[in-house]
């Protein structure tokens, strides 16, 4: 008899099939217009292939030995008697150098369920016991909400809260896409998912007639059937262009300084700079297109545009993974405000849309659902993408939005979900730094890179194996994720891993406050549900819930981001150093940083394509289409995006014939970071100059060179701050090279599955 299993992951709600232990199928949600190809890839992850199957110890950790990591063998182990190393690791470290040299980062898109979230339930652990080091803001956006707390007061702009979608497509009349605005990037949303809603928010976008004007190096950053204006723009120098348009709306007198006078502080500063009467540089429409290549009569008439039409500005979240990432989100906010579209119906700027699948899509109105973590018992940071600085530098200091700190002397990381060598950028380095440490642990379902390079593994089940629920702040619905199968191999639950070791640390009752995993999911739910009444909006009763699959959520519609701070600002300060949106900062001019000014600024980025070489490309590492992140890396809608086996290297046909490349060649793309292998794919919706390669390969260096042969682009990336003030990722500042390979180059997940096999033996 085939049973029908609720459930949900970060690429939506479906229903799981299941026949005995054994799932024939998936079904999306009936209610979801546009459901993401990628959940009938979930069946794989029933598969024991790449599974952590047992817990497992590094034989040379068991020897003393920090080295080797990566490259060692494991020793299968008992339950209690890796439960005991570990308890024991964590109460060492912490007895002989303290709770700060615990690194909990555990960053990453573990299972989509609130309740058996992997992070959540370490840190919930770790503060029982006295604390650890974590880390703030994401690898996907950091430079942006750090800047936009400091001149807004808030990140909600980048969050999901700016105007939402159907504002735009009422009111907006000229939209500008600075970008992706795809439903590719919309596939996924931490915490899951109820329905996905921007494909229809762009059909309706289309069928208005608005004017849409895409500026990116990639066409296909909005879909083919969304008619628009494409401008492929040099990668980097977005801020450039914004700061162009802006001088043109200054210079033609075009600007709202009634708007400026009452809701900003700071402009004169920034007014000043734009003119060039600080720099000696006016920012002009031809001082822009000599460094952006977007033609000036294109930059002019869009400030004509600008100040003519309701005008809505979109930035997706790459833009500021880059040297300076702060920077295009502030000019962007500038040319706003210079513009007077701030707090209007489809006017002003919202960040990442399209980034996750509920941007501006659901605006929910309630709490959502999750496990508490407790209070923070010390105060140790850092921001997320620094992980390599820390380890390599113990005691140096950093600073980070205004402070200065230092880096703690880690000596654990307990890495639980995720997968920094999936995530991290120059991950050579990483893995010269991931050396430092005396004891690394990885919980995790799969055997990533990461936890190839653990001292100990813990095997973690799958959503599939446990009861949980799905939803977040940008989710319409909150679902039922019933379990569908037995856990796969000896895997537990990360609830049941976390309480035993809180056992065995003396903190399970606090832990575990006398509930089951069904315990815990009807006080989660139950959290929601009242939040929801407390609006008027009646969810049903858990047991109804449970049976049904999943609950609505109050939301907002025709949301306009700050309406009544523009209505009345003396009324609705903003949480800012002026109570304004802020264009001059009197902090930043205190902290007198090189690489964040006081006013929205442009900065050469380092590697970009205004200093190139004649044979270097700007390398664009993008979410790819058939998994999220490196998850599902060997499932069918995956495997369906690689050629040969890699990952595909698009590029423009003219950058290929000037390097003797062929469509479908194996290539290599170096620079002095490393080299990895990919296969060649020639496009013209890729703009000159540029070359494409997803992320999320599954990390697979070989031999002394570490040429990486599975098309892993974070062993090219810059592993560098966005800027002191920021300190966000950089990824997307990359230059690199690339050429015929002729070598041998072998199927890459082959390789890696016969290295694992030989490690685990």
């Amino acid at each position: 008899m085939i049973r029908r299993v609720p459930h949900a992951s970060h690429w939506g709600s479906y229903t799981v099939l299941v026949d005995g232990d054994r799932i024939i199928g998936v079904e999306p949600l009936p209610q979801d217009p546009a459901p993401s190809p990628i959940i009938q890839s979930v069946m794989d992850w029933a598969k024991p292939d790449r599974r952590v199957l047992r817990p497992m110890v590094r034989k040379g950790w068991l020897a003393g030995q920090r080295e080797g990591r990566g490259s060692d063998g494991f020793s299968a182990v008992p339950w209690d008697e890796a439960l005991d190393m570990v308890a024991g690791e964590i109460t060492r470290v912490a007895r002989d150098h303290g709770n700060a040299s615990i690194f909990a980062g555990s960053y990453g898109w573990t299972s989509c369920g609130r309740f058996h979230h992997a992070p959540s339930l370490l840190k919930r652990l770790l503060n029982l016991v006295g604390g650890y080091t974590g880390h703030v803001d994401t690898y996907s956006i950091a430079a942006g909400p750090v800047i936009l707390r400091h001149v807004l007061g808030d990140d909600a702009a980048c969050g999901g809260y700016a105007n939402s979608l159907d504002s735009i497509v009422d009111h907006s009349e000229t939209l500008v896409v600075f970008g992706a605005l795809s439903p590719r990037t919309a596939q996924t949303e931490a915490g899951g998912l109820g329905t996905h809603g921007l494909e229809g928010h762009l059909r309706q976008i289309a069928a208005s007639g608005k004017r849409v004007i895409l500026i990116s190096p990639l066409r296909d950053d909005l879909p083919d059937w969304m008619p628009c204006e494409w401008w492929p723009i040099r990668p980097n120098t977005d801020t450039a262009l914004l700061l162009g348009i802006a001088g043109e709306i200054l210079a033609a007198g075009r600007e709202d300084r009634a708007f400026l006078e009452r809701c900003t502080s700071g402009a004169d500063r920034w007014l000043a700079y734009l003119r060039g009467q600080t720099d000696g540089v006016a920012k002009t429409a031809d001082w822009a297109a000599g460094l952006c290549g977007v033609p000036a009569g294109h930059i002019r008439d869009l400030a004509a545009a600008m100040t003519a039409t309701r005008t809505m500005m979109t930035l997706s979240w790459s833009l500021q993974r880059a040297r300076h990432g702060e920077q295009p989100y502030w000019a962007a906010l500038g040319l706003a405000a210079l513009a007077g579209q701030i707090g209007l119906p489809g006017g002003g700027v919202g960040y990442g849309y399209g980034s996750l699948g509920g941007m501006g899509v659901h605006l929910s109105t309630g709490k959502s659902p999750a496990i508490s973590q407790g209070a923070k018992a010390i105060d140790s940071f850092i921001p997320v993408a620094r992980i390599a600085d820390m380890l390599l530098n113990p005691g140096a200091e950093f600073t980070y939005s205004g402070e200065t700190r230092s880096y703690p002397d880690v000596r654990m990381v307990y890495w639980a979900g995720g997968n920094p060598y999936h995530h991290h950028q120059d991950l050579n380095r990483l893995q010269a730094a991931w050396a430092r440490p005396d004891t690394i642990v990885v919980q995790d379902p799969m055997f990533t890179a990461t936890a190839r390079r653990a001292d100990i593994v813990l095997p973690a089940t799958t959503s599939l194996e446990r009861n949980d629920l799905a939803g977040n702040k940008r989710s319409d619905l909150v679902v039922a994720m019933h379990k569908a199968i037995e856990p796969v191999g000896q895997s537990r639950s990360d609830f049941d891993i976390f309480n035993a070791l809180a056992g065995r640390l003396g903190v399970a009752a606090a832990f575990n406050e006398g509930r089951d995993e069904m315990g815990w999911l009807r006080h989660i739910y139950a959290e929601s549900r009242a939040a929801a009444a407390a609006q008027g909006h009646e969810m049903p009763e858990f047991d109804s819930f449970w049976q049904r699959g999943f609950a609505e959520v109050p939301l907002k519609h025709q949301h306009t981001y700050l309406a009544k701070f523009r209505a009345d600002p003396a009324a609705r300060p903003l949480a800012t150093e002026s109570g304004r949106i802020v264009l001059g900062s009197e902090t930043l001019d205190r902290l007198a940083l090189d690489d964040c000014p006081a006013v929205p600024s442009w900065l050469p980025p380092g590697e970009w394509l205004g200093e190139a070489g004649p044979d270097e490309l700007h390398l664009m590492s993008h979410q790819p289409n058939g998994r999220l992140h490196s998850q599902l890396e060997t499932a069918a809608a995956s495997l369906a995006d690689k050629r040969a086996g890699r990952e595909q290297a698009r590029m423009h046909p003219s950058e290929a014939t000037a390097r003797g490349i062929a469509d479908g060649q194996p290539v290599r793309l170096w620079n002095a970071r490393g080299a990895c292998l990919a296969t060649a794919t020639l496009c013209d919706r890729v703009a000159p100059g540029v070359v494409v390669l997803p992320t999320g390969a599954w990390f697979t260096p070989q031999g002394n060179s570490g040429l990486e042969i599975a098309g892993n682009p974070n062993v090219l990336t810059r592993d560098i701050g966005s800027s002191g003030f920021g300190q966000g990722c950089s990824a997307h500042t990359c230059l690199v090279r690339i050429e015929p390979w002729q070598g041998k180059a072998g199927d890459a997940m082959a390789i890696y599955d016969a290295e694992l096999a030989a490690l685990t033996a």
